[in-house]
């Protein structure tokens, strides 16, 4: 014993000799960040995997803690041949990854399409998310994520992450406070009784040993669903489901319907990447994989022309990744800069306001920025005419696309040449003011209405005709704002003073309906800007119009319009995506 103590006190001695006398204990280790597996299920999702796959590329966390764990079967893309590519280049990064892949079957044998979700489908990915789930439980990882299989089933029943409540046949259905959760009125995290597309497992807690995908609890008697069994099992297992929606996570494309095919699911994908960039940085692909880079034209214009001021380089910078995305290659207008006009300018140029206008909302006259925004629509009627120019498309910087963009528009344009319309202009976007009746419908034309008073040029399509009219009638002499200059001249302005001022008024205007484009902003929104209503009066630079911009109504969204003023006769089928419900729900 005095030998045993003779040496502990010997080690102590040295111990305290490695360090001063008057240091305190050292300080400990921090904690390494918790392992996690992410689950990856893909089928027939090549049009979008780079990007799925870029957002684990950029996720903020050590990847040597991290493992991959993927699965692809029945493809009838080349799915598996990029997740594959992804694999081999990032495997060394990553603590561990396993891959699963089966070339066939091409594709399930009840199903009807690739967008078909049937009992074979729903046991095999059922099956695959618990194989992942059991390989996390092998390495030991703390957490599992299971990714996204975007489909079809629930959508009517109840939405992803949302806060529902069960009926007697197992479904769902919403509570008061899925909305508000949704919208973000209500943020934090939130018991529910289920979570849909994705889930974020937490393996240290011993409750999940009973968690299963598959094969469904020996008391489950409802639907064969993957998520209602996996509901189901962790309410057996005495485990609450949270929903939290306190930061931005991500995106999910509407889910498709089984007979749609893998060519609108496309259209579907681009949608939702044009419309992120709205009031988020673009969605990038990773860069462990190789996307070919699609081929960009006038999508059947003579000349596609986006207007941009120079000073506002995020919004050219958006319009152009968009359009890219839209496969569509525009001409940039240099937007004219009314705040940097003089009195001096205007006059040279012999600009005058029209008499007696009036903006219909605050009262105030013409503005310096309704001058500039005015001109640069008007440099581009006059290139329209000294090229010759046909058909040309021309778009403001602020407008967000809806599905399909590319494709219903040129749709469109050609069922007008088919049907030999004559017209002048078309818009794609605008805001409808007559909304007491219908606007009449173009009886050879899909799609297609005559323009009655409408607000906005966000996007339209001008002939060369047509910018010949507008030139004709002199505006700049008697100039008000682009947008009512040009329902005076189809004749359709409710205020006769301004229609006296111009003869002939013979321009044959159209609009899309339903439309293509609307605004990224409204008045009042975060993120709205407006150079035409925050500016100075045209006549003297001393006077601003701030103070009209919190309450003008031209940049208000479209007032409802009744059923009885709907135009019921030009409404097709809406795209993929295309109605504002099903946007919301996503």
């Amino acid at each position: 014993p005095g030998t045993a103590l003779t040496l502990g006190l010997l080690l102590l001695s040295v111990a305290r000799g490695l360090r001063p006398d008057d240091a305190g204990p050292p300080a400990e280790s921090p904690l390494q960040k918790p392992t996690v597996m992410i689950a990856i299920l893909a089928r027939n999702s090549a049009h979008s995997l780079p990007l799925y796959l870029g957002c684990i590329d950029r996720l903020d966390y050590p990847k040597e803690r991290l493992a991959i764990w993927a699965a692809s079967d029945h493809n009838v893309d080349n799915t598996s041949v990029v997740l594959q590519e992804w694999l081999k280049n990032v495997q060394k990064l990553y603590h561990h990854v396993e891959w699963k892949n089966v070339q066939e079957p091409r594709s399930y044998p009840d199903e009807s399409g690739p967008k078909h979700w049937t009992s074979s489908r729903f046991k095999q990915v059922m099956k695959l998310r618990q194989e992942a789930l059991q390989s996390a439980r092998e390495l030991w990882a703390d957490y599992v994520l299971v990714g996204v299989t975007i489909r079809h089933v629930l959508w009517h029943r109840c939405w992803n992450l949302a806060a529902c409540t069960p009926t007697s046949g197992g479904y769902y259905k919403r509570t008061p406070d899925y909305v508000p959760i949704r919208e973000w009125k209500q943020t934090g995290c939130f018991a529910v009784p289920m979570v849909h597309s994705t889930f974020l497992i937490d393996l240290r807690k011993a409750a999940t040993r009973s968690l299963a995908f598959y094969p469904p609890h020996p008391d489950y008697t409802w639907a064969f669903d993957d998520i209602m069994v996996f509901a189901f099992s962790a309410r057996q297992a005495g485990i609450q489901m949270y929903v939290c929606n306190q930061v931005h996570y991500g995106y999910l494309p509407v889910p498709l319907k089984p007979q749609q095919t893998l060519e609108e699911e496309v259209d579907s994908c681009i949608h939702v990447q044009t419309d992120a960039m709205v009031d988020r940085p673009p969605i990038e692909p990773s860069q462990y994989v190789h996307v070919p880079m699609p081929s960009l034209d006038k999508a059947g214009f003579d000349e596609m022309f986006l207007i941009n001021l120079k000073r506002r380089t995020a919004r050219r910078d958006r319009m152009l990744r968009t359009l890219a995305i839209l496969q569509i290659v525009p001409s940039v207008l240099d937007a004219v800069d009314g705040s940097a006009l003089n009195s001096s300018q205007l006059q040279a140029m012999g600009i005058d306001m029209l008499p007696g206008y009036e903006d219909p909302y605050s009262g105030r006259v013409l503005t310096r920025g309704e001058i500039g925004c005015f001109l640069s629509h008007y440099h581009i009627w006059k290139e329209v005419v000294h090229r010759g120019l046909q058909s040309v498309l021309v778009l403001e910087d602020d407008v967000r696309f809806e599905p399909q963009f590319r494709k219903r528009l040129m749709s469109l344009m050609a069922n007008i040449r088919e049907a030999q319309l004559d017209w002048d202009l078309i818009y794609v976007g605008r805001k409808r003011m007559q909304i007491k009746k219908p606007e009449k419908s173009v009886p050879a034309v899909r799609n297609l209405v005559e323009a009655d008073y409408s607000y906005w040029t966000l996007g339209y399509v001008i002939s060369q005709q047509g910018a010949l009219k507008l030139l004709r009638a002199e505006p700049l002499s008697k100039m008000l704002p682009v947008d009512e200059f040009l329902p005076v001249m189809f004749n359709k302005h409710p205020e006769v003073k301004y229609l006296e001022m111009f003869e002939p008024r013979d321009l044959k205007a159209f609009s899309a309906e339903p439309l293509l484009v609307f605004p990224t902003h409204y008045t009042g929104e975060p993120g709205y800007i407006s150079d035409t209503e925050t500016s100075t009066i045209w006549d003297n630079e001393g006077v601003t119009t701030d103070w009209d911009r919190q309450k003008s109504g031209k940049m208000q969204q479209q007032a409802h319009i009744g059923s009885s003023a709907q135009n019921r006769e030009a409404l097709q089928t809406q795209p993929v995506g295309g109605s504002a419900a099903a946007r919301e729900e996503l």
